[in-house]
């Protein structure tokens, strides 16, 4: 096997991907990467401990590159190798830590079904269709519903999950019983990815009126047509795979008043398959043309959770989703520190306005992994040490809302 990236295997595994041979050029990657068997290595995941006996997740690519005869994607390349080489140093240490971090794992248990659906909750699943395709959902409507306006969240699995397993590992459906709103779960089928993954890394999966963006919107807007829904106060937040499809959702809809980043990756943090490698395990280098999908639209309310010994989404991921929600945005900055009750310490820092309202929180959960911090092990992929993240999300989900409807 060779030290060195050969440009030649990075353009067989474009022509792969792009015609859909997905495994094979996933393989590929890996073997340039010498982490052919590294159980962490599952991009996208929403765990970088995958389950015994579970396929490990793979990133669904149609790169859209440039012509795979050489030019300017050989040159691309070549220019690579420096990045893919400090990648591979990246890996390996991310192969200890997992060795090292084998006790945090918490196996996914049986689904409990009232964190799925609290009493006098309806879960009920629906579907949704345009010219990009199709995808199904489940609509969490709670008890005290009866006609009136209430908040809608949406809430983006992350790969390998479904909207039960990932309802029931947030507890998202029991926080909105309590708080009395509408929560949707959009589900990734395998056709669309084969480890159901969102596909946030690829170009047309990050513009307004495209592919799944475009899904997701709808979806969103089906269920403020169907029911009830209080039009300046819809979110939108995620897992892994799916918290950067949230912040492309933000960055590219004025639909939602705020959004939620649990370990993910900034809109536009990368454009086809190899940089979303690099993005992922070095941290979002900008190597997205960020510019061709961020809008000149207000700032979106944006609040982020990462563990730092995160080795899936690599946490300086959670910063770059910061820096592009703030821009230039002035606001007072405030650091506080604690520990979740017998659980994680963390670093909340939090951006408010002139008025004292927080428009930007970053939680840096220390010593968590790549999990949803304070979930139930109901669910998949959870951290039960907490803090808890569903319960801010929602918290600050709710201090916020738009000034006006969206069109």
């Amino acid at each position: 096997m060779s030290d060195v990236l050969n440009p030649n295997s990075m353009l067989e595994a474009v022509r792969l991907t792009r015609a859909a041979r997905l495994a094979e050029a996933t393989t590929l990657l890996q073997r340039m990467l010498r982490v052919e068997t590294a159980p962490d290595m599952a991009l996208g995941a929403a765990n970088e401990f995958a389950p015994t006996g579970r396929e490990p997740p793979i990133i669904d690519a149609k790169a859209e590159t440039i012509d795979e005869t050489g030019g300017p994607l050989l040159n691309a390349a070549k220019s690579a190798q420096p990045q893919f080489r400090a990648l591979r140093g990246s890996l390996d240490r991310s192969k200890r830590r997992f060795r090292l971090g084998l006790q945090d794992l918490m196996p996914p248990a049986a689904v409990c079904t009232p964190d799925i659906v609290p009493e006098g909750g309806k879960f009920i699943e629906a579907a949704y269709s345009n010219p990009a395709g199709s995808r199904a959902y489940k609509l969490y409507i709670p008890s005290r519903y009866h006609g009136q306006a209430l908040p809608l969240i949406v809430m983006l699995h992350g790969c390998t999950q479904s909207p039960d397993d990932f309802a029931a590992g947030t507890r998202m459906n029991v926080i909105a019983e309590e708080q009395a709103c509408l929560v949707v779960y959009p589900a990734q089928p395998s056709d669309a990815n084969p480890a159901k993954c969102w596909n946030w890394f690829r170009p047309t999966d990050q513009r307004r009126g495209q592919g799944e963006p475009s899904l997701i919107a709808g979806i969103t807007r089906q269920v403020m047509r169907d029911y009830w829904v209080d039009p300046q106060r819809v979110y939108i937040g995620g897992l892994s795979a799916g918290a950067a499809a949230a912040a492309v959702m933000g960055a590219t809809y004025d639909l939602y008043a705020a959004i939620g980043v649990h370990s993910g990756l900034a809109c536009g943090a990368a454009n086809d398959l190899p940089s979303a490698f690099v993005a992922m395990r070095q941290g979002d280098l900008a190597v997205g043309n960020t510019s061709a999908v961020l809008g000149d639209g207000p700032v979106v309310p944006t609040i982020v959770f990462h563990g730092d010994r995160d080795t899936t989404v690599h946490p300086r991921n959670s910063d770059r989703v910061i820096a592009l929600s703030m821009g230039t945005t002035n606001t007072q900055k405030m650091v506080h520190r604690g520990r979740a009750p017998g659980g994680h310490a963390y670093t909340r820092t939090i951006h408010a306005n002139a008025s004292g309202q927080a428009i930007f929180e970053h939680w840096e959960i220390h010593g968590a992994g790549h999990a949803w911090s304070g979930g139930s092990p109901s669910g998949s992929y959870t951290d039960p040490r907490g803090p808890d993240a569903a319960k801010e999300m929602v918290r600050f989900f709710l201090e916020h809302s738009l000034p006006t409807a969206p069109q």
